[in-house]
Order: C-alpha cells, then sequence, then structure tokens
C-alpha cells in the first residue's frame, strides 16, 4: 500500500509539473503574440503618416515593413511559434535553391575589409569585391536593422536562382553567416543608367545609345512577365535599377520587391514615387501593367534627360496637350542631345512611352508589344543607313566612272589648252 502511495504522489506531482510547464509556455505565447500584434499596429499608423524614405537618385521609395502583405504574421493571425517556423524552412529553402553560398571571410577578403564602397541602396551599402578566383563581382549587404532587406534578400536569392536571362543581373551567390544577409552579383562596370543621366562626370547618351537601352531593359521586363514560369512582377522599375556593363549593354536589376504573379496581388504598397501605376496605388493590387506604366515613365526619363521627381510627368502632360499623344514630342527631349535625334523615331519612341502610361490599365501595350515595337525602330533605323550608305557608295562609282571615260579626260585636256591659251594671250 505505501508503494502505491508513493508512486500515485509522483504521478501527480510529475503531472502538475507537465501542467504549470504548458501553462506557462501558453501565457508566454499569447504575450509575445499580443506583443507582434501591438508592433504591427503601430507600424500601420507610422506608416500611414511617412511611408517613404530615400531611396537611390533622388527617388522615393514605399518599402515600409508594416504591413498587410500576405507575408505579414499580423494579418495572416498566425501564432509566434508559426512565425518562427516559417522563418527556419525559409531558410532551409534558400539553402536549397541552388545558389552557391559564399564564406563570410572571403566576401570580406575580396571587399578589403569591406571598404570598396560603390554605392549605397535601401537595402544596404554595395561594395566592388575581386574574388581569389580573379573574378569581380558587386557584393550587397544587407543593413542589419532592416526586417524589410531581410525579405528582400530571400525574395531574391529564391528569383534569380531560377531566372536567367541575358538583360537581368545575374546573381553569382549569396552569403547568411554570422548574422550578415549578402548577396553577389555580376559586376557592372558602367553603373547605373540614373548615374549616366544625371552624373556630371559622364558624357551625354547619345539618341542611339538610349533607344538601344530602352529595347535591353524591355527585353528584361518581357522574360520576367512571359518567360518566368509563373511569371514575375518587378514593382520597382526606375533609372536607379537599371545597370549597364562594359558594353553599355542594359540589364534589370533589383528583384527585392518583385512577385510571383500566382501570389495575392493585393498586398501593401511598394515602389518608387513618381514610377508608382496610379492604379495600383488606388487599388493596391499589382499586375503586369504596372510595370508597363514604370516602363513608360522610364522612356519619358530617357527622352527628357529628368526623373519623375524632376518634374518630368507635369512635363509629359504639358506636351500632350499641344501633340495629342503623338506628334510635337521635340518641346521635352534632353537638351543634352543638342538636336542630334531623328524626329520622327523620337515621336514614335514617345507615342509608346505614352501608351504606357495610359490611365486604363487594359489599354497599354504588353511588354512583349513594346519589344517589338522598338525592334522594328531600330531595323527601320538601320535599313536608313544601309540606304544611304549604298547611295554613297553608287555616287562614289559614278564619280570614278567619269574620272576614267575618254571623252572626259578629251574634254578636261581641251579646256586645260583653252586655260593656257587665255594665258598666253
Amino acid at each position: 500500500m505505501k508503494g502505491e502511495s508513493t508512486g500515485l504522489i509522483i504521478g501527480i506531482s510529475i503531472g502538475v509539473v507537465i501542467g504549470v510547464v504548458l501553462a506557462i509556455s501558453a501565457l508566454f505565447c499569447v504575450k509575445y503574440h499580443r506583443k507582434r500584434s501591438q508592433i504591427g499596429n503601430s507600424s500601420s499608423r507610422m506608416a500611414a503618416t511617412i511611408p517613404i524614405r530615400t531611396n537611390g537618385d533622388d527617388s522615393l521609395t514605399i518599402r515600409s515593413d508594416s504591413t498587410l502583405g500576405p507575408e505579414s504574421p499580423v494579418k495572416s493571425g498566425r501564432s509566434a511559434m508559426s512565425f518562427w517556423f516559417d522563418g527556419f524552412k525559409r531558410s532551409n529553402v534558400v539553402s536549397a535553391s541552388g545558389t552557391p553560398e559564399y564564406p563570410y571571410k572571403e566576401l570580406q577578403k575580396a571587399t578589403r575589409n569591406f571598404t570598396t564602397l560603390i554605392g549605397q541602396g535601401a537595402f544596404g551599402p554595395v561594395y566592388k569585391a575581386q574574388m581569389s578566383t580573379g573574378e569581380t563581382v558587386a557584393v550587397k549587404v544587407l543593413a542589419t536593422n532592416s526586417k524589410q532587406g531581410e525579405r528582400e534578400f530571400h525574395t531574391e536569392v529564391m528569383l534569380l536562382g531560377r531566372l536567367h536571362h541575358r538583360n537581368l543581373v545575374n546573381l553569382v551567390g549569396y552569403c547568411a553567416e554570422k548574422g550578415q544577409h549578402m548577396l553577389v552579383y555580376v559586376y557592372m562596370s558602367k553603373g547605373s543608367l540614373a548615374s549616366h543621366l544625371y552624373g556630371k562626370e559622364n558624357e551625354a547618351m547619345s539618341w542611339d545609345l538610349r533607344v538601344r537601352i530602352a529595347l535591353d531593359t524591355a527585353r528584361g521586363l518581357e522574360y520576367l512577365h512571359d518567360g518566368a514560369v509563373p511569371p514575375v512582377i518587378h514593382r520597382d522599375i526606375k533609372s536607379s535599377n537599371i545597370l549597364l556593363d562594359q558594353s553599355m549593354r542594359a540589364r534589370v536589376a533589383d528583384l527585392g520587391l518583385s512577385r510571383e504573379e500566382k501570389v495575392d496581388k493585393q498586398a501593401a504598397i511598394r515602389g518608387t514615387f513618381g514610377y508608382l501605376d496610379p492604379d495600383y496605388i488606388s487599388s493596391a493590387t499589382f499586375t503586369k501593367k504596372s510595370d508597363v506604366y514604370s516602363y513608360g515613365v522610364l522612356l519619358f526619363e530617357l527622352i527628357a534627360g529628368r526623373n519623375p521627381q524632376q518634374g518630368l510627368m507635369e512635363l509629359v502632360d504639358l506636351a500632350a496637350m499641344n501633340s495629342e499623344g503623338k506628334m510635337g514630342w521635340e518641346e521635352i527631349v534632353d537638351s543634352a542631345l543638342e538636336s542630334e535625334y531623328d524626329v520622327e523615331e523620337l515621336n514614335e519612341v514617345a507615342g509608346l512611352a505614352y501608351k504606357c502610361i495610359n490611365r486604363a490599365p487594359r489599354k497599354r501595350p504588353s511588354m512583349r508589344d513594346v519589344v517589338q515595337v522598338l525592334t522594328r525602330i531600330l531595323k527601320t533605323r538601320d535599313g536608313k543607313r544601309r540606304h544611304r550608305k549604298e547611295l554613297s557608295a553608287t555616287a562614289d562609282e559614278v564619280c570614278i566612272d567619269v574620272d576614267h571615260h575618254p571623252h572626259a579626260r578629251i574634254h578636261r585636256r581641251e579646256e586645260s589648252m583653252d586655260s593656257v591659251a587665255d594665258t598666253y594671250e
């Protein structure tokens, strides 16, 4: 009897201890969840009053952590444990993305202990790195206090791990070590399009080059919209996110805000003021046509040599009233071009840009349509040049034939004799 009572006491004690532990754990989870909800609500209120921050070249970017995007634990009502588990799964997914992972020490050495700064973005600083293999790369470092940057880090690793195109900036690898998150890209030696449009240290870009950059960018977006499976919407097209290689070929960069088309299209508004689709702002719904609008703004930026923060769209609206969206766009052309452009070609490119920024998304062209129009414009240009060369070559041949014609020589000899006679007279 004594043994049975002792066993009973021990069993009850163990049960009480387990119950107390479970109760404490449940209380902790509830408090943690309430705290996250309060933080989320506070962030929402702050975002409503101050939703923007500087990003890139004179641009304002909405990158609020506030909210109510599909990835937010506040909206979905998930528990703290569920949120932690999702973060754990995300880390595993990144490591399984197939993108090479670089050791922290290797990148530290390649950037000379992170002293080779070449840029500063919303994500964090960007460094030029010389790898032990001799390859030059760009290393983008996540700001340690940026939760939005961490989300963008995972987005870029997952998307660029499976997206490959000559007009996208390729991801070489990443680093997630010592509490740091870094992205390693192909080094684009000529910098951003914005630096060439507005930087005083660079020469003015020719009209021909601007149109070719527009086509390269369009091809990169066309691949995201129609070549990727599922399609990807960039959501932050602007001149500082278009990078140029040694040959001045353009590539689309910074997919941190990108989303696959299949996900919930209603999320917190992200992007850069001036480039944002008005329909996206009013409905909070992003589509491929949101990218088309941003691209149209970029096209006008290439034409006018000024960005949305410098009154670009007001200038476009004024010119459109005079041109009816078709002809007469010469009044907004960048003065740096010094009238070195084909007027007909200019009006065609500007007309395309005006269609891209149509207030009604359904009336905007697709990126595939844009690529076709710009390709045709360049083919027409090349055809005109070949025709001019052929005419010039034909004229040269005629001159040579005249010089070798016997009657021409006799005529010239007679002229020469007459001139000598005149001299003696």
